[in-house]
């Protein structure tokens, strides 16, 4: 058994698309649109779904936001450099809500950051830089 991805309901597709795959490097690696069932969903992620878990974007039509609730809470990526990883978000118009840092009671450097439609992403910095 294994994760084979998780599902987040988006506002605009095609601007979650541009900030997944632009601002965190992922790729568009399928789309799919069910006009009978008036969604549409697309899968993003860093190498087949075959080989990794990936993230679905839900699109709804008709519907431009959704209340994000309690129960959720982030996705974690790996990186790099957590500053560059930042500032790419920033580029792309993207909001840093916690700056790069040692997490709290531990050396462990994390940053959090929010997608378009403000769901959570942690950046978690690589140990063997």
């Amino acid at each position: 058994m294994r994760i084979l991805h998780t599902m987040i309901r988006v506002g605009d597709l095609e601007r979650s698309i541009a900030f997944y795959t632009q601002a965190l490097g992922m790729k568009l690696l399928r789309q799919n649109d069910y006009p009978e069932g008036k969604f549409t969903l697309a899968f993003v992620g860093y190498g087949p779904e075959s080989e990794q878990a990936v993230i679905e974007l839900t699109y709804n039509y008709g519907v431009d936001h959704y209340d994000l609730g309690t129960g959720f809470g982030h996705i974690a990526i790996a990186v790099d450099d957590i500053h560059a990883a930042c500032d790419r978000v920033r580029a792309f118009g993207g909001k840093v809500t916690r700056e790069p840092g040692p997490m709290k009671h531990g050396t462990t450097v994390i940053a959090f950051v929010e997608d378009p439609d403000g769901y959570k992403i942690e950046f978690i910095e690589k140990k063997n830089r």
